[in-house]
């Protein structure tokens, strides 16, 4: 699955990789929904780290659409927010 980092770039996931990240999408959600930004902040920092890491960075100038996009590090509580489907960023 290709996922776009807004204001990064992409990178290539392997399906394998999405129950670990699911659980961190989840542990997100919870957090947004009670409010606590320090623990957003902090998971919003270890999915978009754990795709960095899993993933394989395509290059700058590739144009693959992107099945899968994920808010920028600093985005707000509220910007992400807007972003959510009933599942989450990341559906499943």
């Amino acid at each position: 699955m290709i996922v776009r980092i807004m204001g990064e770039g992409q990178v290539k996931l392997a399906d394998s990789h999405f129950t670990e990240l699911n659980k961190l999408d989840d542990e997100l959600l919870e957090q947004m929904e009670a409010g606590d930004e320090e623990g957003f902040r902090r998971t919003l920092a270890a999915l978009l780290d754990a795709v960095r890491r899993l993933g394989e960075p395509l290059p700058d100038d590739a144009l693959e659409p992107s099945e899968l996009i994920l808010p920028a590090e600093d985005a707000t509580l509220d910007e992400v927010r807007d972003m959510l489907s009933d599942d989450g960023l990341i559906p499943g």
